[in-house]
């Protein structure tokens, strides 16, 4: 509200944000690639490596909702904004991930098993690493 309104002529996206969210997601990409070698490396089952994949994606997009708030202020400035919804989500996210992993009938449907606490970190930091 502080900014003036861009021109009409301009597009949403001007090249420099189009090229950083296309660095992005290259990251995130290589980042769940990494996970996934990791895993096959350890000899984890398919569904473990599943688990760990999805794991780090959905950290990933976390994150990454958090960084893209905006592309001026730092992720600390952000949190601060005044937008409960955001949080609620990630709260939704998180409880909905906790469910699909560890509550056994859900996790049989979506071919997943349950992490341990370092397999767990494993995941969640590769995501936060990877956009960062």
């Amino acid at each position: 509200m502080l900014q003036k309104p861009r021109p009409f002529t301009n597009t949403f996206f001007n090249f420099q944000e189009l090229g950083i969210s296309i660095l992005q997601g290259l990251m995130i990409t290589a980042g769940t690639l990494l996970i996934y070698q990791f895993s096959v490396h350890q000899g984890f089952s398919d569904f473990l490596t599943r688990t760990m994949v999805f794991t780090s994606l959905i950290a990933a997009n976390i994150i990454l909702t958090l960084v893209n708030r905006s592309f001026y202020y730092s992720i600390i400035t952000t949190l601060n904004y005044k937008n409960n919804l955001v949080q609620i989500i990630i709260v939704i996210t998180v409880a909905i991930s906790g469910l699909l992993i560890f509550v056994p009938v859900f996790a049989r449907f979506f071919g997943f098993e349950a992490l341990s606490l370092s397999q767990l970190s494993i995941s969640v930091g590769a995501g936060f690493l990877f956009v960062i």
